[in-house]
């Protein structure tokens, strides 16, 4: 306790006499974590960063080469007709995608959906930076709902104030197919309270199965373990029935013991798909926090409303540009007409082919911010960008 009462001591101001406090043994190890954490995770930016600009580089390469082959003009401008079809047929697919995901997003907000509630009331808890890791958590979870066969009906209640604003600047959030909602989920279902089940892992009951008239919550909390408890203690002071994940039935956590909100949404998702515990948490559970299976429940207590694992930029913290990418990979198709466009007015122009086809591999691997199931969520794709580099910043 001392050492952490001296971390949080205040600098002394600057002045004559004045020194800077010697930080405690913990508060030296913590740092030199995160600057550790720092370096790889800036390792890592870098070494995808050279990847893709090779990967880049490469295609450019062997188009140039594939139209200096070609054996006359005709060649080369059938060569670049067959891409700019390929590429207009590539374009038509994600349109017929983005309605199929919007129409089974409305099936599921009409009843068809399992229902599930991210109570945003604590961001007056909550820091900037875990604010903007919760932000990229509910981007991640809108993402991977439209792309679920069984997507659930998804609320978001409590969503006011800063985390309101958060949300606001994701392009194309107004479009979203979801349930938005300032008020309290108390008051948003003030008439079916008796079928609101909030998941926390310090309830006492094991969630054995999901039924479809109850309506689960998840706290929406990134907090570095600061609040623990606190959902728990919410549900019981409002007469909400509260529920844990039967992980400890299925896994040892090797490692920290922390799940965020996308991972709690997503596991539910793969549950409703699979109607297998076993599975869903294999799929969704990093490898790296998987220990053994069929685990006692005393082994692995799993916490689904806080956040205290964000160390090197995973989906336990901020989403990391690689899971960023996994989710929204394929998804995207801005600047897919501006390309037919262009090839359609520079074809004659060899140079003018290759640039654009240097701007289409880029448009493959370039993540957006949310797999929007409508048009406006080509838009998010600047957004990513942000959250990519605000990531770099590192965790408290």
């Amino acid at each position: 306790m001392a050492d952490e009462a001296e971390v949080e001591q205040p600098a002394v101001p600057a002045g004559e006499g004045a020194q800077t406090p010697a930080l405690s043994k913990s508060a030296r190890k913590k740092l030199q974590k995160q600057e550790r954490q720092a370096e790889r995770k800036a390792a890592r930016k870098a070494a995808e960063k050279e990847r893709r600009r090779a990967d880049v580089e490469r295609r450019r390469r062997e188009w140039e080469e594939a139209l200096a082959a070609a054996p006359s003009d005709e060649a080369r401008a059938e060569m670049v007709a067959a891409r700019r079809e390929t590429r207009r047929e590539r374009v038509g697919r994600r349109a017929e995608e983005r309605g199929a995901r919007a129409e089974r997003l409305r099936r599921a907000a009409e009843g068809a959906g399992q229902k599930v509630v991210l109570d945003l009331e604590f961001a007056d808890l909550m820091r900037p930076n875990e604010i903007h890791s919760l932000t990229q958590q509910i981007m991640y979870c809108y993402a991977v709902n439209g792309r679920s066969a069984n997507p659930a009906h998804l609320w978001l209640t409590g969503c006011s104030g800063e985390m309101a604003t958060h949300l606001q600047r994701i392009p194309g959030y107004d479009k979203w197919i979801i349930e938005k909602a300032a008020k309290p989920y108390l008051e948003a279902f003030e008439d079916r309270k008796e079928n609101l089940v909030y998941l926390t892992a310090d309830a006492e009951t094991v969630l054995d199965d999901l039924d479809m008239s109850k309506i689960y919550i998840i706290g929406g909390l990134v907090d570095r373990n600061r609040w623990k408890g606190i959902t728990l203690k919410k549900a019981a002071e409002q007469g909400v029935q509260s529920a844990k994940l039967p992980i400890g039935n299925y896994l040892k956590m090797s490692s920290s013991q922390v799940l965020t909100v996308n991972q709690v949404f997503e596991i539910m998702l793969k549950f409703v798909e699979t109607r297998d515990w076993k599975t869903a948490f294999f799929h969704v559970i990093p490898q790296r926090k998987r220990g053994e299976a069929e685990a006692g429940d005393d082994e692995a207590k799993v916490s689904l409303d806080d956040d205290g694992d964000a160390a090197e930029g995973t989906p336990n913290g901020d989403l990391s540009e690689e899971d960023l990418k996994k989710v929204f990979d394929g998804e995207l198709d801005d600047g897919g007409d501006k390309e037919l466009e262009d090839e359609e007015t520079g074809m004659s122009n060899k140079r003018q082919c290759v640039r654009r086809e240097d701007a289409g591999a880029g448009d493959q691997d370039h993540p957006g911010a949310v797999a929007e199931a409508t048009p406006a969520g080509v838009e998010a794709t600047a957004q990513a960008e942000q959250a990519r580099e605000s990531n770099d910043g590192g965790e408290d």
